[in-house]
Order: C-alpha cells, then sequence, then structure tokens
C-alpha cells in the first residue's frame, strides 16, 4: 500500500486564514504564518496555501503571506489562488512552491495544464475541482464554489488529466465543512475514471473519516482537511498513530 498524505489546507482571504461551510459564511481563524508553523512541527506530509478570493477579486495571489510561510516550514508547499498564465505559474515556482494548483484557470484556458505540463513538468501541477451535485449530475463550479459553469464534472476531470496534470484535488462542496464525512461517492466515481494521484478534500470531522476514506478507497493517496485542525479538534500525530494501528501506511 502506498504511503499516504494527511495535508491541512490554508484558506486565505485578506492575509487570514478563514474557514465557513458549503463554501459560504467564511471566517476569520488564525494567520497562516502561525498555522503553518504549527503543521510543519506536527509532522504535515504537505501543505496547501489558497488565496480562495484572488481569482473572484481578479488579482494576483497574496505574496506577502505566501513569502513568510515558505520561509519558515520544510514541508512541500502546493500555491493555488489566481493562476492564470504560465507566468502565474513561473512566479509561485521562483517564490519557493513546489506545486502549483490551479483551478478557475483552466476554465478561462483549456491549455493551461497541457501548456504548463510541457514548461514545469507534470509534478509541479495540480488540478484542483471544486464539485457539487446539481439535479443528480456533478457540476464544475468556480470563482470559489460561487458559480455553477454546468460543465460535467468527470468529463472535465478526465480532460484535465489527459492534459498531464501530475495529481488532482477533488474538493467537495456539498461535503465542506460539515464534518460529516468525505464525499464518498463522488470520490468513488473520480477513481474510477483516472489513475493519477488524488486527494480527497471536504467532509473530515474526525480521524474515523480518515480511516474510512483510506479503506473504503484505497486508491486516494491524501486526505485534505482545514478546520478540524486548525480548531484542534484533530491533532496530526494522533491521526497518524491510528491510521497506522488501523494498518493504514502513514509517515511517522
Amino acid at each position: 500500500m502506498s504511503v499516504k498524505r494527511i495535508i491541512p489546507c490554508l484558506d486565505i482571504k485578506d492575509g487570514n486564514v478563514v474557514k465557513g461551510v458549503k463554501f459560504e459564511g467564511l471566517k476569520e481563524i488564525s494567520s497562516p504564518v502561525k498555522l503553518a508553523k504549527q503543521y510543519n512541527e506536527d509532522g504535515a506530509d504537505e501543505l496547501v496555501f489558497y488565496d480562495i478570493t484572488a481569482s473572484v477579486e481578479k488579482r494576483e495571489l497574496l505574496v506577502d503571506a505566501l513569502k513568510q510561510v515558505i520561509k519558515i516550514i520544510s514541508i512541500p508547499l502546493t500555491v493555488g489562488g489566481g493562476i492564470y498564465t504560465l507566468e502565474d505559474f513561473d512566479r509561485v515556482l521562483k517564490y519557493g512552491a513546489d506545486k502549483v494548483s490551479i483551478n478557475s484557470g483552466v476554465i478561462k484556458n483549456p491549455d493551461l495544464i497541457k501548456d504548463a505540463v510541457k514548461e514545469f513538468g507534470s509534478c509541479s501541477v495540480v488540478f484542483a475541482v471544486d464539485v457539487k451535485k446539481v439535479n443528480g449530475v456533478y457540476h464544475i463550479f468556480t470563482k470559489g464554489g460561487r458559480e455553477d459553469t454546468g460543465i460535467d464534472a468527470i468529463e472535465w476531470i478526465k480532460r484535465g488529466v489527459d492534459s498531464g496534470a501530475g495529481e488532482l484535488v477533488v474538493n467537495s462542496i456539498d461535503t465542506d465543512g460539515v464534518k460529516g464525512g468525505f464525499d464518498l461517492p463522488l470520490l468513488r466515481t473520480v477513481c474510477d475514471a483516472v489513475s493519477i494521484p488524488i486527494v480527497a478534500s471536504g467532509g473530515a470531522g474526525s480521524i474515523e473519516d480518515f480511516i474510512t476514506l483510506f479503506k473504503e478507497l484505497p486508491e486516494i493517496d491524501a486526505g485534505l482537511a482545514a478546520s478540524i485542525f486548525h480548531f484542534g479538534e484533530v491533532k496530526i500525530p494522533e491521526l497518524k498513530i491510528e491510521l497506522q494501528n488501523k494498518g493504514i501506511n502513514v509517515k511517522i
């Protein structure tokens, strides 16, 4: 069994970490630097930095906050938000990010993944999708989950993977912040459709939710969460020990 990764996510708005439920009702939680330092010390396998309003506000991501985070961590960092061009990719990688996550930018330019892979390599390109079920069909949402594109999510995911993305992050809007468990039906459908590394995001509320995720869907490579880590409801060292005790391979 592959080594499963545990990834905290910093959703950034106006320079602070925020969290809501189903992408709505965002509330300020803490500073990204404080949380990044904590997760680096706690043994997180990677860290994600999302400037969640950059696309909506049509601006570049928050550079000052990003630079501060990069200075204090030694674990791999994925950065997303406001990535629309190869120049955006290049700039973020030069700041020190290990991977760049693209979401809304691919809606605007469907060739962005292919072009970025050619320029920077597939291992640097993370394809992120915000998915919600609409009338029984999974749709792609954009602009921080605010806008239904009407695009069939599974077909869109296949297209992004075929373009060469090295990793896929599946954000379930239906389970985001609800803390009732990962969206297993959605994730199972995605696992059946593609074979690149998949990061599950949205819905984690307990250690048991991670155990269920990796037991039910061994194809999933990583579990991503935010508020349960931010509020100390689940501590990463304890989570990893429990996963290991259940026979799930993690880095301790």
